[in-house]
């Protein structure tokens, strides 16, 4: 178990919980990071923000605080 935010280009986990206040947990899971979803990290830019993802066959960036909040597996 870890975080999304310590996951190299190219490397696949299950989204195991999402967290975070409310209002950022809610945006999250409106975006298709819900438990038991695959999720694969395509790119991650020089500094580390944002982190390209592919989860449900489209792409999504995420900035590094929104990536601590996922749990994988």
């Amino acid at each position: 178990m870890g975080l999304l935010i310590t996951l190299k280009k190219g490397e696949r986990a299950k989204i195991k919980k999402v967290s975070g206040n409310s209002t950022l947990r809610q945006r999250l899971l409106k975006m298709g990071l819900v438990p038991g979803e695959l999720i694969e990290v395509e790119r991650v830019a020089p500094l580390g923000d944002p982190i390209d993802v592919l989860i449900k066959d489209y792409h999504l960036s995420l900035r590094k605080e929104e990536a601590r909040c996922i749990e994988i597996e």
